[in-house]
């Protein structure tokens, strides 16, 4: 049987890139996106995938303009609200991570809904990053530590990592990015130490469940050292 990576990362570039291709508003591409995911995110479950984060808000992305920002978050609540069904219906266990700074509290509890109305599905995990950045996630988590008294005799890679995000959540196999860029754009950079890395040019709204047999595919044939 092919070597299955546990946990995916998903860099979900080029919306607005599909959307101008098909002569599409820009904004439209962040629909289509949405509703790729969980198309993308059942194939993975069936493949035998058992957790998925998607990088869907970065904290970098506040800096776009305030109308794609309030589409983006007014999308996330939608799907949060009114699309969860679907993923208590298929098992998804949903849950978010980033940071909670600058997010309204109707996305707050928009999250926190989405979060307890999957809690008891148990076939797969996908880790929803929202206002999420690798740098900002370490840095959160070195001040809880000061605050929780952690001394500095105390702090290791395993201490450190049980301050991060979802410290249950294991280190990522497989991150696939879309849409030919080739970087990590901050993107789960503890968990992705040891990460295998997969470039696609499509764009996120076009990836179907093919480009992701192909992205596992060539997972399994690659030989991960660990740095041995």
């Amino acid at each position: 049987m092919a070597r299955v990576p546990q946990h995916v990362g998903l860099i979900l570039d080029g919306n607005r890139r599909w959307a101008r291709a098909a002569g599409l508003p820009q904004l439209e591409g962040h629909r289509k996106g949405y509703n790729n995911l969980h198309r993308i995110g059942l194939h993975a479950m069936k493949r035998g995938v058992k957790y998925i984060s998607a990088y869907v808000f970065s904290t970098e992305n506040w800096n776009r303009s305030q109308e794609e920002v309030d589409y983006l978050m007014e999308l996330l609540v939608w799907v949060a609200t009114k699309e969860i069904d679907k993923y208590v219906r298929d098992g998804f266990r949903v849950r978010f991570a980033g940071s909670r700074q600058r997010l309204s509290q109707k996305v707050l509890r928009a999250v926190e809904s989405a979060e307890a109305k999957t809690a008891h599905n148990d076939k797969v995990t996908m880790v929803v990053c929202l206002n999420y950045g690798g740098h900002t996630e370490v840095a959160e988590g070195v001040a809880r530590m000061m605050r929780d008294g952690v001394q500095a005799e105390a702090v290791t890679p395993e201490k450190v990592a049980e301050y991060l995000y979802l410290p249950d959540v294991p280190p990522v196999d497989l991150i696939v990015r879309t849409s030919g860029e080739q970087r990590l754009s901050n993107f789960m950079l503890w968990r992705a130490a040891y990460a295998e890395l997969y470039f696609t040019p499509v764009h996120w709204p076009a990836f179907g469940e093919g480009d992701l047999d192909a992205a596992l595919e060539e997972y399994a044939q690659r030989q991960r050292r660990f740095g041995n």
